[in-house]
C-alpha cells in the first residue's frame, strides 16, 4: 500500500484512478442503453459512479481530521456499492451483458477493499497537525 507521504495529490491514489477507470467503463457502456433509461438507469449509474471518485478528492483534501477523512471514504463507499446496484440492474434489463458487468462489478471491487483498508487504517493518510507553540 502506497502512504501519504509518497502521495501528494488525490489523483495519484490507486483507489482514485480505479474509481476513474470505473466511471468511464460505465459511461462507455451506459451509452448502449434505451433511450428510456436516460433519465433513471443512466443517469443515476454515471452520477453514482463519478461520484465516487469525487468523495475520495474531498477525503483527500480533509484528512486533516481523521472523522471527516473516514467519513468522505465511507461516503465513497457507499457510492461504489450503488453503482454496482444500477450495474446489476442492467443485467436484470438486458443492457449489459454478464461479462462486462462482472468485469465493472469486479473493478468496484477492487474499489471499496481499498476504501475499506484507508478508513480501517486511516493514519498513515492523515495529515500531522502543527502545534502553535
Amino acid at each position: 500500500m502506497t502512504t501519504s507521504r509518497k502521495i501528494q495529490h488525490h489523483w495519484q491514489l490507486d483507489v482514485f484512478k480505479l474509481s476513474r477507470e470505473g466511471a468511464k467503463r460505465f459511461f462507455e457502456l451506459s451509452k448502449r442503453f434505451p433511450k428510456e433509461e436516460t433519465y433513471s438507469l443512466t443517469d443515476q449509474g454515471r452520477r453514482s459512479s463519478r461520484s465516487v471518485g469525487a468523495q475520495i478528492a474531498e477525503a483527500w483534501r480533509r484528512r486533516k481530521y481523521e472523522a471527516v477523512f473516514v467519513n468522505k471514504l465511507n461516503e465513497a463507499e457507499g457510492e461504489a456499492a450503488e453503482t454496482q446496484v444500477w450495474i446489476m440492474h442492467a443485467v436484470d434489463c438486458d443492457y449489459l451483458s454478464k461479462r462486462d458487468a462482472r468485469e465493472l462489478h469486479r473493478l468496484y471491487d477492487r474499489v471499496l477493499g481499498k476504501l475499506v483498508a484507508m478508513g480501517n487504517n486511516p493514519m498513515p493518510w492523515l495529515l500531522q497537525r502543527t502545534r502553535n507553540v
